[in-house]
């Protein structure tokens, strides 16, 4: 696997809200229903990133509640770091930042700040959703460009958060897809992701029902064609990422829930 491609996986699983929009295909509207509230301010979720026992690292992301130029806004920042010895051989750390509307959902400002490896990018997107442009300050390399925009675009922390809110999951059948577009290195992205089943998995804190979404990788990019993702979310009415893992050729890596406080509803558990 080349360099490059280590980068960007290693810190696609360390950021793991931003899995969900990684690297998808062909459009159609989103499955949606009406606006409900699956989080709010003071969610703190945190992830353990492993290759079988051994620990790679930990991400988290927290939920405020802020203004965005007199707008009403969930502020969303994830970071993710590799530690122990990953990080001795091969050091991450990551930012995110997502400044998302409270009421339509869609994001005014991003911000990604990574470190993967000396794979460094440092840009700041400020999306007008109004006039479908993303205007984009590479702080790298001292750049600022504006580039069209699909509309309702998403950005990476953003669309797992879209989805929360507005996922039709009661009606789920197995090859049911959902689709939306999401805006990712200057490039608009259609993002496609695969329902697969209800199953229920034990974690650290019980048994959970989950629903399992697949999304539709391109092949030729990071992941080979035989590859795949896989993500379990609650189903529940918090919908919140429990489990990701990624099938590689060198083996398998995956991120668990470790941790979390502020939910909006009950952590539902399966008991015997």
């Amino acid at each position: 696997m080349k360099s490059k491609n280590k980068h960007i996986i290693i810190g696609i699983l360390l950021a793991v809200f931003a899995l969900t929009t990684a690297f998808v295909q062909m459009p159609d509207p989103p499955v949606t229903k009406a606006h409900n509230d699956s989080y709010q301010a003071g969610e703190w979720l945190k992830f353990r990133v492993h290759y079988g026992l051994l620990t790679g690292g930990y991400a988290t992301i927290d939920i405020k509640d802020e203004m965005f130029n007199g707008q009403p806004v969930h502020h969303i920042k994830g970071y993710g770091e590799t530690t122990g010895i990953v990080g001795l051989a091969f050091g991450v750390e990551d930012y995110y930042e997502s400044w998302v509307d409270k009421k339509t959902d869609l994001p005014y400002k991003f911000l990604r700040k990574i470190d993967e490896g000396g794979h460094t990018k440092n840009k700041v997107i400020e999306f007008d959703q109004q006039a479908n442009k993303a205007h984009i300050n590479d702080l790298k390399h001292n750049k600022k460009t504006t580039i069209d925009t699909e509309p309702g675009i998403q950005d990476m922390v953003s669309a797992m958060y879209y989805l929360r809110n507005n996922l039709e999951t009661e009606g789920l059948k197995a090859g049911d897809e959902i689709n939306l577009t999401m805006f990712f290195d200057g490039e608009n992205y259609p993002f496609k992701m695969r329902f697969l089943e209800r199953e229920t998995i034990r974690t650290k804190f019980g048994k959970v029902k989950t629903l399992v979404f697949r999304p539709l990788v391109q092949s030729g990019r990071v992941f080979k064609e035989q590859e795949s993702l896989t993500i379990w979310v609650s189903d529940d009415d918090n919908k919140i990422p429990l489990r990701i893992k990624a099938s590689l050729s060198v083996g398998s890596l995956k991120a668990d829930l470790d941790a979390y406080k502020g939910l909006k509803y009950p952590f539902e558990m399966v008991f015997d």
